[in-house]
This record gives structure tokens, C-alpha cells and sequence, in this order.
């Protein structure tokens, strides 16, 4: 164990680590070490080789990395960096890329001759790949030959083996899950594993990734290589947006402290989209390097606003939601020797970097401002609108609150609550039409299942400003119902049921409700989503009866699947045109019970891809909605997690 670790203290988890042997402790706890043992954990296994690679990249050593999903499940992970070193260790006697691959906390990221900045910062990335692996093969070409070695379930199979002479350089690391530890799936969606790769290539300027999934009857390719870096991620993320001003902003600074680089750019939508990185880790907690961002950025918008007199001496400052309306900004910083909140490092906790971000902007956005007269008048013009926006938002969230008087009078006609007052039991239905909300009423359990219909179709959040939204109707009745509050105020320890679960029919109209739904969730509520709080129901389209046994039927792929399955039988199929169809009992067996149900839960893996596909089909732009459609109509079960 290495001294930086025994440094930072004797908590509970490192002493449980030192008392386990080798891998022993990974393969007990793996969710300590990738999250879960679910689809999320899965492809962690797949961000920890690569990230290795990628801090090759950012050490200036690595030029290309190419990951392959291999047509018998396993991964593949190749870069032209330096290669791992296969020299003996001085400590374990063994050759270092051994003990990298078989030692929790062993790798070059403790040292700060080999990595300036890394995202690999705990040194167990490969080594807990490597254990929750049944198999793992590891090829490096280093010091002119290739060198290989083969491991099952984290331990090596035979020593390494030095092969042919080889004039170039790199890592390539091969791996198959281990079944037993990933029970739910080993299965990995090409679309998250392009979304991260794409992620990477954007915060790696001139670094190119190739992707290739072999899994299908033709190999699907993809490259990306960004020579803007950031400025054209943030160019991505607001293709489908109007933005008021062409020239994306862009500052860097470098310091004892680490660096710092941001790209923003302001649309005419109205809400933000801040994603803040560290060392190329996705700090989606955000952190001090966000925290310094968005201080500055208030400062400087407000003093720009008063020397030109949009301010008076008598009007209030402009907060930090009016400057950030419309945004779209990215964050990378590069920390020497980064404080991440756990080994999955979603909040970055160096108290110097936000001092170092604040001075940095504090610089540089003045002098674009300045620069820049005219767009910077069109970004202070829209941030005193949204002021204005801001002071009727207030009103109409007051109303809101006025009106959530759930303990005495309820909401008359919609909610009917639970008689249970405990969240970890308690259910909410968010039920299409007022005649699904009658089957659901006298299907549910009354003791822990509430429900609340929605009439019609919400308003789209990402396309109104927060005043709007809180005039509708149904967007109160949610708000209230739920607790919790939203946005800044939002506080999801008040959530009053801990299964918020959205039943629309199983049609068009059911999926663009509730497609509404988890757009106002993800914008003004993210919070229930984050800690797993929203599901979505999976009510049958088809009921099919074969004699007297009856089959509820999911899609139309599963009755051409069940008609084949019992060709030459009869069949009587009922199509449901909607829930209100199904009787108190049918709804029960096949969507509520929570014995026999099926639920999705809604779950934020990557929020890059989650901007851009509600932003892209709940936005303004007609083109690229339909394009997406297009793209996405074969499959389209991804939007719901």
C-alpha cells in the first residue's frame, strides 16, 4: 500500500482493504470499488482502462486509443502510449505491469515524475478491472518488445513472456466480466461506451479515439478527434440550440495550482447546461472548480451590466440563475493532486482550485466582455430579463405553496395519497387521463400507493421560462404532491415517496407524456432522479388468451414473438387503446402489484447524453428532432433510462 494512502488517514474502508488479501477485497465488495454491480458497474470496468490511456494522452504521450467491444463479450483497449513498465519492482519482486494489474493502489499515478495530472488518481483502475474479470490479457510493447501476460479472476496464469521485437510503443488490455460478479448483465450499450469516448476526445484536444462494436453481423465504427477541444463540445451540445452570440468564449490558465480551461456560450433557451470536469473526470457533483466558475461569472456579468448602465444605482444585482440562464458552459480542470470525494469521483474537493478558478475568470471574462461589446450586451440584456422572469417565477412558486395544503384539504380531484406517512414505503403513480386514475384508484393499495392523474399533456419545461411552468396546472399538482420543492429551493430529503412512478399508456401519446415528465424531472427535480427515486410503469399493450390462461404482452415485437411461439393455436388478442381499458384488477395483476410488476428505474448515467437528447428532442429545432427520431426509431428503450 502505497504512503500517500496510509497518509490520508486510518478510516474504516482502508483498514478493511489491508486486512483482505490482493484482489480478495474486490471480488467481496465490488460495489465499493465500481459503484454496483448493475449496467453502471459494468462499464466502469471499461472507463478505468481507458482512463488510463487517456492520461497517457494527457502526459503527452499517447496520440490514438482504439476500444473494441469483441463479438464473444469481452473488451478490448489498445492506446500508442508509453506502455506499462516491465521491469522488476522494487518492492514485490515482480515485473511492475504484475503488480499493477494484480495490487490494489500500485500504478504511476502516485508519482508525479510519471503523470502530472491524472484521472487514474486511486491506482486500483486496472487491478479491480483485472479482478472482476475472468479473464484478462495484457499486451505491452516497451523497451523494443512485446511483452504479454494472461490472468483469470485477477490471477496470473503464467509469468510474463517476452516475445518478438517491436519498434513502437503502448499498452493493449483484453477483458472478459466475470459473470458471477455482474449477474444482471455483461452486456454493454454501445451508445453509452461512444457517448464517454466522444466525452474524452472532446477534453482531450487532438487526442483521437476509434471505436468499434463487433457484436453485430457488420463491425460498426466510429472515430472522434477534436482538434477545438472544449469549444467544439460546447458547439456539440448546442447544435440543436439557438445560441445569441457565434464565437464560443474560451480561456485557459496554468498555475502551481494545475489548469484551467472554459468554453461558454449563451442560447436563447432558458436553461443551463454546466458540465464541469477534472482531470477528464465528470464531476457531475461539481465542486470547487465549479463553485469558483460560477461566483466569477456572476461578478463579472453584474459589473459589465452596470457600466453600461443596464444596472442603475437603484436595481438589485443580478443573481447567479439569471446569468446562467441559457448557458451552456464546460469546466476542465487539471489538478496536480486532486481531492475526489470517493473512488467514483463525482465532486472535486481541493479548496485551492476554487480560489485559482475565481482569480482566473476573474480575468479573463472581464476582458472578453470587454472585447466583445456586442454579444456581451445581448448576454446582460437576456440575464435582466430573466430577472424580471425570476421576481414572476417567485409569485407563481408562492401560489404553489399556498396551495399545497395536502395535510387538510388536499388536492381536490387529483391527488389521492397514501395513508402511509413513511417515504421508503411510499408510492406515487403519475397516471395518464383522468380514467386511468379511476382503474389505478381502486387497483392500487390504498395503504401505500397514491395517485395522481395528469390531464392532457404538460408544458414542455424546455421551452418555457420557470414563471410559465409554474402556472400549469398539473406542473403545481406534481410540485406539491412530491415535497421536495425545485431548482435552488429543491430539498430531496422532504420527498414525500421514495417510488415516484410515471403509468402512461403504451402508445405515442403515453410516450410523449411521459417523455414531458422526465424532462421537467431532469431540468427542475434532479435531485429524485439522481438518488433513483423515478421509475416508468410497463402496463401490456396486448392481452392474449389461449383457453383460459391469459398472457399480457409488452410491444408488438413480443406478440409476433408469442403468435410464432404458439403458431397453429388459437389466439384471442385485446389490444389495449389505453389504461382506462384495463378494470381494477387487470391493471393490479399486470402493472401494480409490486410482486408481479415490472419497473424501470430511470437512471442519469452519463448527463452529456442526457443534455443532448432532451435538449435536441424537447428544443426548438424541428431538423435535428427528426433526424433523431430517424436514427433512434428501432430503439428507443434507452430514453427511459
Amino acid at each position: 500500500m502505497s504512503n500517500a494512502k496510509r497518509a490520508s488517514g486510518a478510516s474504516y474502508e482502508a483498514d478493511s482493504i489491508q486486512v483482505l488479501e490482493g484482489l480478495e477485497a474486490v471480488r467481496r465488495r465490488p460495489a465499493m470499488y465500481i459503484g454496483s454491480t448493475g449496467p453502471r458497474g459494468l462499464h466502469h470496468l471499461i472507463w478505468e482502462v481507458v482512463d488510463n490511456a487517456v492520461d497517457e494522452a494527457m502526459a503527452g504521450s499517447c496520440t490514438r486509443i482504439d476500444v473494441t467491444l469483441l463479438a464473444d463479450g469481452g473488451v478490448r483497449v489498445r492506446d500508442n502510449g508509453r506502455g506499462i513498465p516491465v521491469a522488476k519492482h522494487k518492492k514485490t519482486g515482480e515485473p511492475a505491469v504484475t503488480t499493477v494489474m494484480t495490487t490494489l493502489h500500485a500504478g504511476g499515478k502516485f508519482d508525479s515524475d510519471a503523470y502530472q495530472v491524472s484521472g487514474g488518481l486511486h491506482g486500483v483502475g486496472v487491478s479491480v478491472v483485472n479482478a472482476l474479470s475472468m479473464r484478462t490479457e495484457v499486451q505491452v510493447v516497451r523497451d523494443g518488445f512485446l511483452w504479454t501476460q494472461d490472468f483469470e479472476y485477477g490471477v496470473p496464469t503464467a509469468k510474463l513472456k517476452k516475445g518478438k521485437p517491436m519498434k513502437r510503443s503502448g499498452t493493449q488490455v483484453t477483458f472478459w466480466a466475470d459473470p458471477e460478479i455482474f449477474e444482471e448483465t455483461t452486456e454493454y450499450s454501445a451508445k453509452t461506451v461512444v457517448n464517454r469516448l466522444r466525452e474524452m476526445a472532446f477534453l482531450t484536444k487532438g487526442l483521437e479515439i476509434r471505436f468499434r462494436d463487433e457484436r453485430g453481423e457488420q463491425p460498426v465504427e466510429q472515430a472522434f478527434k477534436y482538434s477545438g477541444g472544449i469549444v467544439d463540445f460546447v458547439k456539440h451540445l448546442n447544435a440543436s440550440r439557438e445560441p445569441i452570440h457565434s464565437k464560443v468564449a474560451y480561456f485557459e490558465q496554468s498555475s502551481d495550482e494545475g489548469e484551467i480551461a472554459v468554453a461558454l456560450q449563451w442560447t436563447s433557451g432558458y436553461t443551463e447546461t454546466i458540465l464541469s470536469f477534472a482531470n477528464n473526470i465528470n464531476t457531475h457533483e461539481g465542486g470547487t472548480h465549479e463553485e469558483g466558475f460560477r461566483t466569477s461569472l456572476t461578478r463579472a456579468i453584474n459589473d459589465f451590466a452596470r457600466s453600461r448602465n443596464v444596472l442603475k444605482e437603484k436595481d438589485s444585482n443580478l443573481q447567479g440563475e439569471d446569468v446562467r440562464e441559457g448557458l451552456t458552459a464546460i469546466i476542465s480542470a487539471r489538478v496536480r493532486q486532486p481531492q475526489f470525494e470517493g473512488q467514483t469521483k463525482t465532486k472535486l474537493g481541493n479548496t485551492e482550485i476554487k480560489s485559482f478558478v475565481t482569480r482566473a475568470m476573474n480575468q479573463a471574462l472581464p476582458e472578453w466582455l470587454e472585447k466583445n461589446p456586442g454579444d456581451a450586451r445581448r448576454i446582460v440584456d437576456k440575464a435582466a430579463q430573466a430577472a424580471k422572469a425570476r421576481a414572476a417565477a417567485r409569485q407563481a412558486r408562492d401560489l404553489t405553496r399556498r396551495k399545497s395544503l395536502l395535510e387538510s384539504a388536499g388536492l381536490p380531484g387529483k391527488l389521492s395519497d397514501c395513508s402511509s406517512k413513511d417515504p421508503d414505503l411510499s408510492e406515487l403513480f403519475i397516471v395518464e387521463g383522468d380514467s386511468a386514475g379511476g382503474s389505478a384508484k381502486q387497483a392500487r393499495n390504498s395503504e401505500f400507493q397514491a395517485i395522481l392523474p395528469i390531464r392532457g399533456k404538460i408544458i414542455n419545461v424546455e421551452k418555457n421560462r420557470l414563471a410559465r411552468v409554474l402556472q400549469n396546472n398539473e406542473i403545481q399538482s406534481l410540485i406539491t404532491a412530491i415535497g421536495t420543492g425545485i431548482g435552488d429551493e429543491m430539498d430531496v430529503t422532504k420527498a414525500r415517496y421514495k417510488k415516484i412512478i410515471i403509468l402512461t399508456d403504451a402508445d405515442v401519446d403515453g410516450a410523449h407524456i411521459r417523455t414531458l415528465l422526465l424532462t421537467f424531472f431532469f431540468r427542475h427535480m434532479p435531485d429524485v432522479i439522481e438518488q433513483g427515486y423515478v421509475y416508468i410503469a410497463q402496463p401490456p399493450l396486448y392481452s392474449a388468451k389461449i383457453g383460459t390462461k391469459t398472457t399480457w404482452i409488452q410491444n408488438d415485437d413480443d406478440l409476433d414473438r408469442f403468435k410464432a411461439e404458439n403458431e397453429g393455436r388459437k389466439i384471442n388478442i385485446q389490444r389495449f387503446k389505453g389504461l382506462g381499458e384495463m378494470n381494477a384488477d387487470e391493471l393490479w395483476d399486470t402493472t401494480m402489484d409490486p410482486d408481479a410488476r415490472t419497473l424501470l428505474r430511470v437512471e442519469l448515467e452519463e448527463q452529456f447524453s442526457a443534455e443532448e437528447t432532451f435538449s435536441t428532442l424537447m428544443g426548438n429545432d424541428v431538423e435535428a428532432r427528426r433526424l433523431f427520431i430517424q436514427q433512434n426509431a428501432k430503439d428507443v428503450r434507452f430514453l427511459d433510462a
